[in-house]
């Protein structure tokens, strides 16, 4: 390395630190913020073990090398844990508009002692605007929104590539500031109880209209909302026919918040009810939004296979979000909080696996959810889980 490049690194009291396999260093500051000199976020280390996982799982599936494009670098810990811990990768595109970055992430390929990677600075929709099908994963990972770079990946996504997509602007997506929702993600949001996984499906909504355009569509293979969060992985297909198809998952949410009853519709342009046949309250709609899977079975069971012959540090974590997400296949579209439930009805809560137990044992599906501790899928209509917490609380 050369005296220039050393004096650079030298302005800065640097950190190094240790993920997977991978080592990285990078400056030391106070906050995690756009602010940054360079940016890496401790707090990401679930999603960039989960990121592994997941590609190295769609790896096996197209059974030959890839190319991977990290979109935002930083420091390049991302890029670089993916060309030494993923088997099977052919190159990595690690770029970021910062110089500052792009040095950081070029040190870090050296100390990580790889080849097969290219640092550029550009502009993000400016490198997915001139590849054009030159990736078999994008990986969008903003510092906030990721909606002013889903029409460049939906132009540059090739047949069969896999799209990876966070969103750190949680607020806006789960409804506590509608007007930046609807301006950034072209839906309207409600914080209900199970606003987390609104916001998942008005981010995969999103991304299905947008990819509508250019005659693609994807089917999701994994999502969650994880601490400040959400992110979704999908593999990008095409075909118009089959994409007109796709946003038959397209729709709607109706809830009424007097007494927790929820219904979805299908259809962009579908009529909704205004009136709750239950107590008859005005029903505040969410939308529009993908209503269909969120999560695919054997997609995520690959992924835990996988979680063995890896170093992760995160490792029982990523586990536990895994098979959590896994208990969720087939669910249908929101969940019932027992507390929310419970304090409208104006009863003590009972215990958690009693109410799954009662539903199961009346021939419901009953699964719990990684979105909510206390959340619970089910098909039972809301009367009937209201029945049934009522019966099983400690007030009776």
């Amino acid at each position: 390395m050369d005296e220039t490049k050393k004096s650079e690194y030298n302005e800065y009291n640097l950190v190094t630190i240790k993920e997977g396999d991978t080592k990285i260093q990078f400056p030391e500051y106070d906050k995690v913020s756009s602010y940054a000199p360079v940016f890496y976020n401790l707090r990401m280390e679930l999603n960039r073990d989960t990121s592994i996982l997941a590609i190295q799982t769609f790896q096996k599936y197209l059974e030959r090398d890839i190319c991977i494009c990290d979109l935002f670098g930083g420091s390049g810990i991302r890029g670089v844990r993916y060309k030494k811990e993923i088997e099977g990768v052919e190159k990595v595109t690690i770029n970021d508009i910062s110089s500052t970055a792009n040095e950081f992430a070029k040190r870090n390929i050296e100390i990580n002692e790889l080849e097969n990677i290219e640092v550029t600075q550009h502009e993000a929709n400016v490198i997915l605007r001139n590849t054009r099908g030159e990736f078999d994963v994008i990986d969008i990972d903003p510092f906030g929104t990721p909606s002013y770079f889903i029409d460049s990946a939906a132009y540059c996504s090739k047949r069969n590539s896999l799209l990876c997509v966070t969103a750190t602007d949680t607020s806006a997506l789960s409804g506590t500031y509608k007007a930046p929702c609807i301006r950034k993600y072209n839906a309207k949001p409600y914080k209900s109880e199970y606003y987390h996984e609104n916001g998942i499906r008005i981010l995969a909504g999103f991304v299905a209209l947008t990819l509508a355009k250019y005659k693609k569509y994807c089917e999701i293979k994994l999502s969650h909302s994880s601490e400040h969060y959400m992110r979704i992985y999908m593999e990008i297909k095409k075909g118009s026919k089959d994409s007109d198809e796709s946003l038959e998952n397209i729709g709607y949410i109706s809830h009424c918040k007097e007494c927790s009853y929820r219904e979805t519709n299908k259809g962009l342009a579908t009529s909704t009810p205004d009136t709750c046949p239950i107590c008859g309250s005005k029903l505040t709609q969410a939308g529009p939004l993908w209503l269909g899977e969120i999560q695919n079975k054997e997609f995520i069971e690959s992924m835990i296979n996988e979680a063995e012959n890896k170093t992760l540090n995160q490792k029982k974590n990523v586990l536990k979000l895994l098979n959590s997400c896994l208990s969720e296949v087939n669910s249908l579209a929101t969940f019932y909080d027992v507390h929310v439930m419970c304090r409208n009805l104006k009863i003590s809560a009972p215990k958690y696996d009693l109410i799954l137990k009662e539903l199961k044992n009346e021939g419901y599906i009953a699964t719990p959810t990684h979105f909510s501790p206390l959340g619970i899928k089910t098909d039972a209509p809301c009367s009937r889980v209201k029945d049934i917490i009522t019966k099983l609380s400690p007030n009776e």
